[in-house]
């Protein structure tokens, strides 16, 4: 019940530079892949990173230039613009430790939701079910840390007090 109310309370927003990074909790594989293993015990969840491609336009010689006997220039260069492609990170799945299904019962939920209306990211009535606003205001809690999904991770719910933090004082 303490980490309900603690999810109630109205929480400061840090500044970006004071956020946690969830980076170095996140586990990358191909498309597919099985996720990680353990500790015992331990849920993970996943999702999708999108390929990130970038698009370079370079100036292209098609004539050089020409010059006479004299030295003189007859003809400038001559350029084209070209586009090119190329992919900077392939697709990948994310995965990251998330609270087990057990942990997520409707009222843990709506503390979560509650935890996320105090931040200003969650503006719908809590219902304590994971709806498409609830994942939106979960992506815009875990986006600046690192993680771009809707999906829970461990570390957002023990950094929103829906979750204990494990050898915690």
């Amino acid at each position: 019940m303490a980490a309900l109310l603690t999810a109630c309370q109205a929480v400061p927003v840090a500044a970006p530079d004071t956020l946690r990074s969830l980076e170095g909790e996140l586990v990358y594989r191909a498309p597919g892949a099985p996720g990680p293993q353990g500790p015992a015990g331990a849920c993970w969840d996943h999702d999708a990173t999108p390929a990130v491609i970038e698009t370079v336009t370079e100036q292209e010689l098609v004539a050089p230039e020409r010059r006479d006997a004299a030295g003189a220039l007859v003809a400038p260069a001559r350029y084209r613009s070209v586009q090119r492609q190329r992919i900077v990170r392939d697709r990948s799945a994310v995965w990251f430790r998330s609270p087990c299904p057990a942990e997520l019962s409707p009222d843990v939920v709506a503390g979560l939701q509650r935890a996320l209306a105090a931040r200003g990211l969650y503006r719908a009535p809590p219902t304590g079910a994971i709806d498409r606003p609830t994942e939106a205001a979960i992506r815009a809690f875990q986006r600046p840390r690192g993680l771009n999904s809707g999906k829970l991770s461990l570390s957002a719910a023990q950094e929103l007090g829906l979750i204990p933090v494990v050898g915690a004082d």
